[in-house]
């Protein structure tokens, strides 16, 4: 069941969509990259992409996803006003539910803040809507961006319940963006947007099959989005293709005058699209982290396959020994507790409204007296985070860890090697989705790196293992978005393997 927000803002009730009668395949984006698009094909896109919703997500007798907590229903309205607008004519994207749209509520997943609406929109859905996109609804997530406790499950959260694979309904999708990549990979939507602090687009990207990409830190504004890090946090698109997360991206990316992380976004903003159709990888010398690829045999198999691929096209592979220092991690964890509470407490007393919470030491104390949010996992990372005060303390670890990943990282692995980009497989295949004992990571990728440095990383479908899709990561220097973004159309146009596509049921099926 799904909050569905009608006539008048005030008034959000339960309603259950019209169930459909069979169970479709999931759609092609009805909308291409023409110049023009019919108001009526719009309109019609957008209201195959509601039903594909309520099919895939409300259905009893459907696989119940849980990627979608709540729709626009005048979405329909909106896309055929807007098929002429911009550079998304139209287009329908899923919000992830920790970014403010004006017609919705926000709720980070948590019943803190269910029914929290705000009435604004974060700019960059401001930038979206500009260029001719249509928020269709927002996206389940991880509570909190999963930043509240371990032993969580990604994909749960007490308003949404926990989201499940569409490649393998028994499988995890991954988090916090777990709803953003169930529902593009599912067909509910053309794109969507998630967020990452460190590993919150890319994983559940890899996880659905999909194609995600986290941007530079300050090319996409955080204002109005619920925060943990202002030093990692960023929105980013989650689609098909490189080319339509190229797309989103260039709708929302920009300088925000709130955001000082970002005032330098508008120098580097650009058609994101401009180049992919032709861009190769001829000469193109790429830094293969072997020692990331972790020890499954069925990924490293993907990752020989997706290298002979990159090879093919013309790339040149460079063999990298690395591994990265413990302290970039352990001081990766103060810097984001030591900003969550800083953050949190900034936004939740900005508020508008009359919200349940104002500070971190309230939501800490709300969870308490609600014993269906702590059932799963509790709050030790919030409590901690409430704790820290020295100030000290956390900037030396911030500089440090900073430095390890960026300049002594990313940074000299590029240089050293004489490279252009970093690759690993992104991370290992869905696992079981476990609410007792929480998430089973395998030790696969270099994402930390891309997170803790700020830097650009994009995840491109390599492959599955047992029909469990498994993703390619792209890292490049800081500001290197459009570089890496062709990078991965280049691979794309070279990939040789078959993707799987969703099966709807579970994997022991």
């Amino acid at each position: 069941m799904r909050l569905l927000v009608v006539a008048s803002l005030l008034s959000l009730v339960i309603a259950q969509p019209a169930l459909a009668k069979q169970r479709k395949a999931a759609p092609n984006p009805p909308i291409a990259s023409e110049q023009s698009v019919n108001s009526a094909a719009a309109s019609a896109a957008a209201k195959a992409y509601l039903n594909v919703i309520a099919e895939l997500d409300d259905d009893p007798s459907g696989p119940r996803l849980n990627a979608v907590v709540v729709v626009n229903p005048a979405a329909t309205a909106e896309a055929a006003a807007l098929a002429n607008t911009g550079v998304l004519r139209g287009r329908t994207v899923l919000v992830k539910d920790n970014i403010e749209t004006r017609e919705l509520p926000t709720t980070a997943g948590s019943l803190a803040l269910a029914g929290n609406a705000t009435y604004r929109d974060a700019p960059l859905v401001a930038r979206m809507r500009v260029a001719g996109g249509v928020v269709l609804g927002k996206t389940n997530l991880s509570e909190w961006a999963n930043i509240r406790g371990s032993r969580s499950s990604s994909g749960w959260s007490g308003v949404g319940g926990q989201t499940r694979n569409p490649h393998a309904i028994d499988r995890n999708p991954c988090g916090s963006s777990s709803g953003s990549g169930s529902a593009v990979a599912a067909g509910m939507a053309w794109a969507a947007i998630g967020t990452e602090t460190d590993g919150s687009i890319t994983c559940p990207a890899s996880a659905n099959g999909i194609v995600g990409f986290k941007p530079t830190v300050g090319l996409v504004s955080r204002t109005h989005v619920v925060p943990i890090s202002k030093s990692q946090d960023t929105a980013g698109p989650m689609a098909r293709s490189v080319t339509d997360a190229a797309l989103l991206l260039t709708a929302i990316a920009g300088s925000d005058s709130a955001d000082p992380a970002t005032a330098e976004a508008d120098k580097y903003k650009t058609d994101f699209t401009a180049g992919l159709p032709t861009a190769n990888l001829k000469g193109v010398r790429i830094g293969v982290l072997r020692k990331q690829s972790g020890p499954h045999a069925g990924v490293n198999r993907l990752f020989d396959h997706a290298q002979g691929d990159l090879i093919a096209g013309g790339a040149i592979l460079v063999p990298i020994d690395y591994d990265p220092p413990g302290e970039m991690f352990r001081d990766e964890g103060l810097v984001l507790r030591f900003e969550l509470k800083e953050g949190l407490n900034a936004y939740l007393a900005g508020l508008p409204g009359t919200p349940k919470v104002r500070s971190l030491t309230d939501v800490i104390a709300f969870n308490k007296a609600t014993p269906e949010e702590l059932r799963w996992f509790g709050q030790d990372t919030f409590e901690s985070a409430d704790k820290l005060d020295d100030r000290a303390a956390y900037e030396k670890a911030r500089a440090n860890s900073q430095r390890l990943a960026g300049p002594e990282g990313i940074d000299k692995l590029l240089a050293d090697n004489k490279v252009s980009f970093l690759i690993a497989p992104t991370e290992g295949p869905a696992w079981p989705i476990d609410l007792v004992t929480g998430d089973h990571f395998l030790p696969v990728g270099a994402g930390s790196l891309a997170a803790i440095a700020g830097y650009p990383h994009l995840t491109v479908p390599m492959g599955a293992v047992e029909g469990l899709p498994v993703g390619l990561s792209i890292i490049g220097p800081k500001w290197g978005d459009k570089a890496v973004l062709e990078a991965g159309a280049a691979y794309e146009r070279a990939r040789t393997v078959t993707l799987p596509a969703p099966t709807f049921k579970r994997w022991s099926e």
